[in-house]
């Protein structure tokens, strides 16, 4: 009679409707886990300040310039150059994830009293930049920009110092991995995005990385 009873106990906890049930309730639950993941994901990695005008100082020696990325968004950026005839390195500095260039208008002030010129740009969505932060790619697009910029005004890439910070050391990698330069300086770099989560989110674990948005695969490159 009780062997009875717990097979078909046992029959009903495997019935059609049970496996149904928890087949639905499995794949809603990995519908919602990916874009919450990457919701939080870009929550984490980019932090954008917009420019406000009576809050913001330029620095002394920088001049306005806007640049347009190969995807059409409209950048702004502060220039710093020097008045001497010798050549000289151009710096293009990267900021990290937070703010905007308002708040690292003394690196262009620091390095402009060394005799340095110095390019201080802002990620789309970020200060006075058009567009949104969404992902590496736009990053990448808009470090291109910047490098453009400075070869259609003569400076030569052997002249051309990347010089990131944090997350600008992603877009500081990924243009020096694929052109030209003087040197390239990685300040509180990260390795990877997956090294990061690692650190961030130990709980993950390593093989559901790829459903992240982005890579930012800076030791590799």
């Amino acid at each position: 009679m009780n062997v009875a009873i717990k097979q078909s106990n046992s029959r009903r906890f495997f019935s059609r409707e049970f496996v149904i049930a928890y087949v639905v309730g499995f794949a809603f639950l990995s519908a919602c886990f990916v874009p919450g993941l990457r919701w939080f994901e870009q929550v984490v990695t980019f932090h954008p300040v917009r420019y406000h005008e009576a809050e913001a100082r330029r620095p002394d020696g920088a001049t306005d310039v806007w640049l347009r990325t190969t995807d059409g968004v409209r950048l702004h950026a502060w220039f710093f150059r020097n008045d001497k005839q010798a050549p000289r390195p151009t710096v293009i500095y990267f900021h990290g994830n937070g703010g905007n260039i308002t708040n690292v208008g003394w690196v262009g002030e620091s390095l402009a009293a060394r005799d340095l010129d110095a390019l201080l740009l802002d990620y789309r969505g970020y200060g006075r930049s058009e567009g949104s932060a969404e992902g590496e790619e736009g990053i990448y697009r808009d470090a291109d920009a910047a490098y453009d910029f400075l070869l259609a005004r003569g400076v030569t890439p052997e002249s051309i110092v990347l010089y990131g910070q944090s997350l600008g050391t992603t877009a500081a990698v990924d243009v020096a991995a694929r052109r030209r330069c003087g040197a390239l300086i990685v300040e509180s770099g990260l390795s990877s995005a997956s090294d990061m989560a690692s650190a961030t989110l130990p709980w993950l674990p390593r093989q559901l990385h790829f459903l992240t948005r982005n890579r930012f695969e800076s030791a590799r490159k």
